[in-house]
């Protein structure tokens, strides 16, 4: 992860009217033929959730279509990242991916496996959503609270299963800042993304799973799952009466999952500013608000500059707890 890196790029993207102005004829001639926005990850997770409302809003401001591939090979989203950041920088394969983008490159470097892509590869565009994870269990799991939760895996070391979106994806790295910090041995059950994770939980299959609001909400709601604790520094709207894992006691679990998009590192200006453009009216756009809203997981835009920064920030707490952490299956 190359900390500079991000933030020289940020400095290089000022979205100013007259620069937009300056360029007009190369927008004009941007897109013209459909534009494919990777999801590294299966439907029903919190990437695929950010991608498909932005695509329809996308194709509505750009005039072509923008269509939402998921490329769901497992390995916590790093097939996907890659193939997005080997692809052409011609704005016409974007990525849609969640704040593990940086964490995973380092663990190859932790388990001396080849590393897929480099973080420097990718330009961020645009910030989508931003939320806490929770930790959910089944509704007939017998914990009603984190304490109950926690006793019970003290009894059982290694013998209670949960779910994540792949080997330091972010819902496992979640989950092991938290088995870290609570002095208990968990069982990882690996999954090619949160949806299948999730379908996972509601069958039995795992007994726990990390997770963003927008994926937890209808299910909660529906009397399926219940939630134990947030990962964030505070509750939520949507789940006001959750506490925290710093309320609980656990002062160092913090973990929140982000989707954003990003293109290539070598893609032009003129396209870049195009894009910035857009996605700053999309976020704006009424269906993309009420889809986000309904879902429990509001708009948390940050254009490009802003959301450099975030990026390395983020980055580098993610990278210290991974290393923390350590080799992990």
């Amino acid at each position: 992860m190359n900390r500079r890196e991000l933030l020289r790029a940020a400095a290089a993207l000022p979205l100013a009217h007259t620069a937009l102005a300056n360029s007009a004829f190369a927008q004009a001639a941007y897109p013209n033929r459909n534009i494919t926005m990777i999801v590294p990850f299966p439907a029903g997770g919190q990437a695929d959730l950010a991608a498909r409302p932005v695509a329809l809003a996308l194709e509505r401001i750009l005039g072509k279509s923008v269509i939402v591939d998921n490329r769901a090979g497992g390995a916590g989203g790093s097939i996907g990242n890659a193939q997005a950041a080997r692809a052409e920088a011609d704005g016409y394969t974007l990525l849609m991916t969640l704040s593990s983008l940086a964490v995973l490159p380092e663990a190859d470097r932790l388990f001396d496996r080849p590393v897929a892509y480099e973080v420097s590869q990718f330009a961020p565009i645009a910030r989508v959503l931003a939320d806490p994870t929770l930790l959910a269990v089944p509704a007939s799991a017998p914990w009603k609270t984190l304490q109950e939760f926690v006793d019970d895996a003290k009894k059982r070391p290694g013998q209670i299963p949960y779910g994540s979106s792949g080997p330091y994806g972010t819902l496992h790295v979640a989950m092991e800042m938290f088995a870290a910090s609570a002095g208990i041995k968990l069982l990882h059950v690996p999954f090619r993304g949160a949806g299948p994770a999730l379908t996972a939980l509601l069958s039995g299959t795992v007994q726990a799973l990390a997770s963003a609001p927008g994926t937890l909400k209808a299910q909660v709601e529906d009397g399926k799952m219940r939630v134990l604790a947030n990962w964030g520094a505070e509750r939520i709207a949507s789940f006001p009466d959750l506490p925290t894992f710093k309320e609980l006691g656990d002062k160092d679990v913090e973990f929140y999952i982000w989707a954003g998009l990003f293109a290539q590192a070598a893609l032009p200006a003129p396209i870049m500013m195009r894009l910035r453009a857009a996605m700053a009216d999309a976020v704006k756009a009424p269906e993309v608000i009420k889809t986000f809203e309904t879902a429990g997981s509001p708009v948390a835009y940050l254009d490009a500059p802003e959301f450099s920064k975030f990026v390395a920030d983020d980055s580098a707490r993610l990278i210290a707890a991974v290393k923390k952490i350590g080799k992990v299956e």
